[in-house]
């Protein structure tokens, strides 16, 4: 008899109404940036002193006498540290524009989130996105274990659409990933992928990333055939998948799973972004990698929210 499939559990992600429920007014964003920052209870930002004391005439606002210069309190908000602080923007807008790039999978463009907000200017959206996107990449990550795929791909214009000349195709025929970004990325199956920007695709650079992405505990690495791979088994059990054989699986060998993420990432690019300059990419895959390791967390929003404070 056939073993039932077992049945996976679908994951809600925070809809709108339940977003104007749970933040109707500033005060309760307040409220809830404090419950998430500080889930042990309040303490001084400046010097960790949890002995504060909160202002009777302003609502989520301390002071801290151990601190202060020359015995007077130091007086702090909730924003104060976070990337809302210092802003003309209401933490209700904030959140509303975090709710909106995390509940799209291939992201949303600043142009639309200027439109959907009805900000005044595109550079401010931009401005916000991308503090977003810098705190999204604050989260610490544990070295991938288990069965790990680790591939590289190439983001930007195609060479093949380059004039002829200097830095066109008559440099190199117009193949391979000449004028292109590099990204380079590990994921563990069923689990967190750890993707990074890298300057070439040499055995230095792959190497590197891979020391610092995948335990010496893996079960296996599955790659392609990449010259840069060369050499990685005496070190980590290594398997090879030949793509220029027509191999794409052997065993328990393939890269499926990190290509699959390769795909959500240029689909975000090509067909949201249109184009991420190589200056900004990183913060781009930030956002990708976020979404990609919360896709089966139901608080995806709490842990953004606690990645900003």
């Amino acid at each position: 008899m056939a073993t039932p499939k077992k049945q996976q559990v679908q994951i809600h992600q925070m809809t709108i109404g339940q977003f104007e429920a749970l933040f109707p007014t500033e005060e309760a964003c307040r409220e809830y940036l404090t419950a998430n920052r500080w889930p042990d209870g309040v303490c001084c930002p400046r010097c960790g002193n949890a002995e504060v004391t909160q202002l009777e005439t302003r609502a989520q606002h301390w002071h801290c006498n151990a601190c202060g210069p020359n015995g007077t309190s130091y007086r702090f908000s909730v924003l104060v540290g976070t990337i809302f602080e210092n802003t003309n923007k209401p933490l209700r807008q904030w959140f509303r524009v975090m709710h909106l790039m995390l509940t799209s999978k291939k992201g949303i463009s600043a142009l639309q989130v200027m439109r959907y907000m009805g900000f005044g200017s595109y550079s401010t959206a931009l401005n916000m996105c991308n503090k977003i996107r810098v705190a999204l990449g604050n989260v610490e990550f544990k070295q991938l274990v288990g069965y790990v795929e680790v591939d590289e791909t190439f983001v930007g214009g195609k060479a093949k659409n380059k004039h002829k000349g200097p830095g066109g195709r008559g440099d190199n025929g117009g193949t391979g990933g000449h004028g292109k970004s590099i990204i380079v990325g590990a994921v563990k199956r069923k689990g967190n992928v750890i993707a990074r920007v890298i300057d070439s695709t040499d055995a230095a650079a792959l190497n590197a990333f891979i020391e610092e992405a995948v335990s010496h505990k893996v079960s296996l690495i599955s790659t392609d055939e990449h010259g840069g791979y060369r050499g990685l088994g005496r070190r980590f059990p290594h398997g090879i998948v030949r793509h220029s054989r027509d191999e794409y699986v052997v065993g328990a060998v393939h890269t499926n799973t990190i290509e699959g993420f390769w795909s959500i990432v240029k689909r975000g690019i090509v067909g949201t972004f249109h184009k991420v300059s190589r200056k900004y990419l990183p913060l781009y895959v930030n956002e990708f990698e976020f979404r990609y390791n919360n896709r089966k967390n139901a608080d995806i929003f709490g842990t953004a929210i606690r990645c900003c404070a």
